[in-house]
């Protein structure tokens, strides 16, 4: 098949999944066609076991979407089914760059479809059966169909025999549908690499080339080599000093002072943000100085300790920060915030792992984005397979903290644990309008393509 066959056929399927529906099970189905189009017509460039995983996620993905219909699962699978494309037909290119390529050929593609000649077939007619299908088909209907319409304006009983039926089709939706699908299927099948993309892709290398590992260029020019790293020593000490201070502090602060339960919130939100901050600066201050020949020059052995050890002293910033915000929930339950800031903190020590192995291992600081884009990926991956409102909902109420009706009714897919527990405890309902019920409801009205299978098994015992 060619590109405008794979084009015209999603383009086709997404028009007759989407008409008439809500975004539901629809999408799940198009995402395993596409999916499934890959796996069937590019089977030969599936060279690595990193093709079947990616497989493997973007099939899981799709059920996680048809199940939830929510945005993380939307994302994992547009991630997943994204990568495998990228993978499969430029298994060269650095991941990195699918991201800027997606923004890139969303806009490109509003002038490329236009250009008719890069997608559309050049071919001459020069075989039997396509002469017989112009001689015999089309146009003797060409020819049918102009008669058809002199003859009906010259007999009423003649134009009745074609007229007189409607067709119960929104036009304008149709179109809408089809053009948004064409774009889509375009974009997806049809996409643009610009030339630098490849001849910068070496940038994006994990390893050093023989040619780096040599050279030990200065960052600024009034400064020599020598003067930049004693510079660097300096400063890296002097940081070590100053985080050093700001852990005690800030441990003694969050363990032996005494807060207020009403100041709890303000004071988590101020020091988690403020170790957030510290561990992008971190990143940034090893990225500065590992970004090339201090990698490799012998003299940098201080250089490099004091930088271990700034990886160290953020490590155990970070552990702080988890124990505060474990410190919160034990106070407050959990929230779909608090368990972000988790997320973020372990994605943080990831991080710093990677920075450390950077730099004993002497790798490029791509090495540092082309790793962390595996976890981010691995991140939303599990925000979209795991019911994190049913979790929530089920953990306060054994901790009996956030338990407010308000609160609960406001996570998702958490309904027969919501419906049990304040069935249990009728006392604790402050409202009774409840729109969770009318959700359910709506959601199996519609009609099975607009839905979410997690509704359809969906037990409240109301």
């Amino acid at each position: 098949m060619k590109k405008l066959h794979f084009i015209l056929a999603s383009s086709l399927v997404f028009t007759l999944l989407f008409y008439n529906e809500d975004l539901g099970l629809n999408w799940a189905i198009f995402g395993m066609m596409q999916t499934a189009l890959i796996c069937y017509f590019f089977q030969e460039k599936f060279t690595s076991r990193l093709h079947l995983v990616l497989v493997v996620t973007s099939v899981l993905s799709c059920f996680a979407f048809a199940w939830y219909a929510d945005f993380p699962s939307f994302l994992a699978m547009a991630l997943s089914i994204i990568f495998l494309q990228f993978k499969t037909q430029e298994p060269k290119l650095k991941l990195l760059q699918a991201f800027p390529l997606v923004i890139i050929n969303g806009i490109a593609s509003l002038g490329r479809i236009l250009m008719f000649s890069q997608y559309l077939p050049k071919r001459k007619v020069n075989n039997g059966f396509a002469k017989k299908l112009i001689a015999y088909f089309v146009i003797p209907i060409l020819f049918l169909g102009l008669f058809l319409i002199v003859y009906s304006f010259g007999s009423d009983h003649f134009s009745s025999l074609f007229t007189g039926y409607y067709l119960d089709l929104d036009a304008w939706q149709a179109l809408v549908l089809t053009a948004l699908g064409f774009f889509i299927s375009f974009t997806f099948w049809n996409y643009w690499i610009p030339e630098v993309c490849y001849e910068k892709n070496d940038l994006l290398d994990n390893d050093f080339k023989e040619e780096a590992k040599r050279q030990n260029q200065n960052s600024f020019s009034f400064l020599d080599i020598d003067f930049e790293r004693r510079s660097g020593e300096i400063t890296l000490f002097l940081l070590n000093v100053l985080l050093l201070i700001f852990i005690v502090t800030y441990n003694y602060e969050q363990f032996f002072e005494v807060v207020k339960e009403s100041n709890l919130s303000s004071d988590t939100h101020e020091r988690v943000t403020a170790v957030i901050l510290s561990i992008i600066m971190a990143v940034g201050v090893i990225l500065f100085y590992f970004k090339g020949g201090f990698n490799f020059d012998e003299k940098a052995k201080i250089l490099k300790k004091l930088a271990k050890i700034w990886i160290l002293l953020n490590g155990i910033l970070i552990l702080s920060a988890i124990i505060k915000n474990s410190e919160y929930v034990s106070f407050f339950g959990l929230t779909y915030k608090r368990l972000g800031v988790y997320a973020f903190l372990i994605l943080a020590i990831i991080g710093l792992v990677i920075s450390f192995i950077k730099i004993t291992k002497q790798k490029t600081n791509a090495f540092l984005f082309n790793q962390m884009i595996w976890y981010f990926y691995g991140t939303i991956l599990l925000c979209s397979f795991v019911n994190w409102g049913n979790l929530i909902t089920n953990y306060n109420i054994s901790v009996d903290k956030g338990v407010e009706q308000r609160f609960l009714r406001s996570l998702n897919f958490n309904h027969k644990a919501y419906y049990d527990y304040f069935k249990l405890h009728p006392e604790n309902v402050e409202d009774k309008y409840d729109y969770k019920e009318g959700q359910v409801a709506r959601v199996q009205n519609e009609t099975i393509l607009s839905r979410s299978l997690y509704f359809e098994f969906l037990e409240t015992n109301k």
